[in-house]
């Protein structure tokens, strides 16, 4: 047994090495590509701008059941008007970077490592390398920089959907001051509030990215079956692997911002 998991700390340890080293060179390759800004949009469409739906779907029903959980939890201390501070606050710190990250690995995260991983398997990365193109430079340089952008935008607007569902719940639907609600968030919101909910936002834009993409990349080798069903096993493996390093960095990020 202890053999057993001294292999599997090896492991580990061995992958977060390949991961960084395949990070490393990714965001060094960048300009070195041809068309580069085509790229880039490109890139920023597919994680940013198909995401903004879902984000704001989530965003607006996470704001709903915040705003309506934290009503009756407030109402037992006589604290409805602490409403406001206390949605906006979980969301622009800790909901908000978090849910928007999950969703934007769920659809985009989910479809580089499959697209990618179809490309290995098709022979078209080793194709790349055959015509001298850096095959890391041009499949994920890309998507990483625009992850860098995309992230934060989308977690801005998935906080400003949530504030306003829960002003739906808790001014419109359970009778809380609307003055009180806003002037609170006006209050207790501060910009560094909102700078450690972009930075966890970053942060996990370049995780779940590299997370994804590496999944993919090397699903020839980190895949237990051929094919299709490879495939299938490093894209769920890739999803999976994102969201708990999400939850995972998330606590240790605000563990640091908290000490400072």
């Amino acid at each position: 047994m202890i053999t057993r998991l001294g292999r599997k700390g090896i492991d580990v340890v061995t992958e977060l090495g390949e991961v960084t080293l395949f990070g490393l060179s990714s965001a060094g390759s960048l300009f070195s590509q041809r068309r580069l800004f085509e790229k880039l949009i490109r890139s920023i469409y597919e994680i940013g701008v198909r995401c903004v739906p879902i984000t704001l779907i989530v965003g607006l029903f996470t704001g709903l059941v915040l705003g309506l959980q934290l009503y009756y939890v407030l109402t037992k201390f006589s604290s409805e008007s602490l409403l406001g501070q206390a949605v906006a606050l979980s969301i622009i710190m800790e909901i908000g970077p978090v849910f928007t990250a999950i969703m934007i690995v769920g659809q985009a995260g989910s479809a580089l490592s499959a697209e990618i991983g179809i490309q290995r398997n098709a022979e078209q990365i080793d194709a790349l390398k055959t015509m001298n193109i850096n095959a890391k430079g041009f499949l994920v340089s890309p998507r990483l920089y625009a992850a860098l952008i995309c992230f934060p935008i989308l977690t801005a607007f998935f906080d400003i959907v949530g504030i306003f569902g829960g002003h739906l719940t808790g001014v419109e639907l359970l009778g809380v001051d609307g003055g009180a609600y806003w002037n609170r968030i006006y209050e207790s919101v501060s910009l560094t509030n909102i700078r450690d909910g972009f930075i966890k936002a970053l942060v996990f834009g370049i995780l779940t990215t590299l997370i994804c993409a590496f999944q993919g990349y090397f699903t020839h080798v980190k895949a237990s079956v051929p094919g299709a069903r490879g495939v299938s096993e490093t894209t769920t493996r890739a999803v999976v692997l994102s969201s708990i390093v999400i939850l995972a960095s998330d606590y240790l990020i605000t563990s640091f911002l908290l000490e400072k």
